[in-house]
């Protein structure tokens, strides 16, 4: 019987020690293929964004900040008085979803839109205090997540990743 033959019951069986099921799961995955998917960047970035997102949600658990959330304000934070549109063109966010974030984030006390001085129909972005405050040990841990990535990738790999990113974003 070959690896792909063992019986569905031997695979994630929750009887099993985890690192018995761990070690058939990781086998079974050695036998999948991935043909052409080999030679796709788009897949292999698309896997690391999602261990990348996954990795950041379980760290700023605590505080309940999601990625948005957190590029949002730290892009308010490097821009007082930054307009709506300028920062959804900046963060890639569709308008409508920058508008429930933010209405999201205003509930929450940790920014505010105030008209803005040079253009009545938009609304110019500051955190507020308790945003700042908040903030502070969000960024410690958004840092410590970004330690462990380059952990995990090696500095010289990260550093190429992140480089090669910034020259096409």
């Amino acid at each position: 019987m070959t690896e792909r033959q063992l019986p569905d019951d031997s695979i994630g069986n929750a009887d099993a020690p985890r690192p018995a099921r761990r070690e058939r799961l990781r086998r079974r995955r050695e036998v999948i293929a991935l043909g052409s998917l080999e030679n796709h960047l788009g897949y292999f970035v698309r896997r690391l964004q999602v261990w990348i997102f996954h990795d950041f949600v379980r760290t700023l658990a605590a505080h309940d900040i999601r990625p948005a959330q957190f590029s949002v304000l730290v892009v308010i934070e490097a821009n007082p008085g930054l307009s709506q549109a300028d920062l959804a063109d900046t963060l890639g966010i569709e308008r409508a979803r920058l508008v429930r974030l933010l209405d999201g984030l205003e509930k929450r006390g940790l920014m505010r839109r105030e008209a803005s001085p040079v253009d009545r129909r938009s609304h110019a972005l500051f955190l507020t205090e308790a945003g700042e405050k908040a903030l502070g040990p969000v960024k410690a841990l958004a840092a410590e997540h970004e330690a462990n990535l380059t952990e995990r990738l090696g500095r010289e790999k990260h550093d190429a990743l992140l480089e090669a990113m910034r020259e096409l974003g």
